[in-house]
């Protein structure tokens, strides 16, 4: 397992975007680069990140509409905002959305290090391990592998049963928005895809009673929550 800190960079300027790309790396970081926001948010819903370079000015979504969405479904990760923009009032959005900070062009790119691993020393990241597995109760989850074990009995999950898990996990015995989780998931929030997920928690459900110290808790018009009563 690598104790690299796993970086998603979202920047729509192809010559800065490997700049930064290739700079972040020599710094020993790992760095997957994304050309514009709806590759960033797709790239974030399948993958595994520990922090988030967002470009505020992005075709298909901006850098905002990009947050927004992340901040529905893991309120911790950390997330820099780049921008060409000097105005108080997209400051003040973007640290209403949940950034960490934020850094206008031009800008030096040791700066930008040092900004990242400012965030990291004062985040839960602090430099750990990227997580692969997670105790949930007295399950082991592996959503790399896949698997969920129980006293040594292992079964393996089906595609969404796994990211779903992982998305209740993340938030454990916080709220996962229904909304945010069907459009993570799903790629849209429709009544048809709704009801497919109703029945994935159903699964979920039967999978985890085997320890009565967890359970899946309807939370009436806002989504999910994972509860951890051990």
């Amino acid at each position: 397992m690598s104790d690299k800190i796993k970086i998603l960079l979202a920047e729509d300027d192809d010559n800065l975007g490997l700049l930064l790309n290739s700079f972040i790396k020599a710094k020993g970081f790992e760095v997957d680069l994304a050309r514009n926001g709806k590759e960033a948010l797709e790239k974030f819903n399948n993958g595994n990140y520990q922090f988030l370079i967002l470009d505020v000015m992005m075709p298909e979504l901006d850098g905002f509409s990009v947050a927004k969405e992340v901040r529905n479904i893991d309120k911790k990760i950390p997330i820099l905002f780049l921008t060409a923009k000097t105005m108080k009032e997209d400051k003040l959005e973007g640290f209403s959305i949940g950034a960490d900070d934020y850094l206008t062009k031009p800008f030096s790119m040791e700066e930008l290090v040092a900004r990242i691993e400012a965030i990291l020393k004062r985040s839960e990241v602090n430099n750990s391990p990227l997580q692969t597995e997670f105790q949930v109760g007295k399950f082991l989850f592996d959503p790399e592998k896949r698997t969920i074990s129980l006293d040594g009995k292992e079964e393996r999950l089906t595609t969404k049963e796994n990211h779903l898990l992982k998305l209740l996990t993340k938030n454990k015995n916080e709220v996962l928005d229904r909304q945010a989780a069907l459009r993570a998931i799903w790629g849209d929030d429709n009544y048809f895809n709704g009801r497919s997920m109703d029945v994935y928690i159903a699964k979920l459900r039967k999978i985890l009673r085997q320890d009565e110290s967890i359970e899946i808790m309807n939370v009436h018009g806002r989504g999910f929550k994972l509860i951890d009563h051990s």
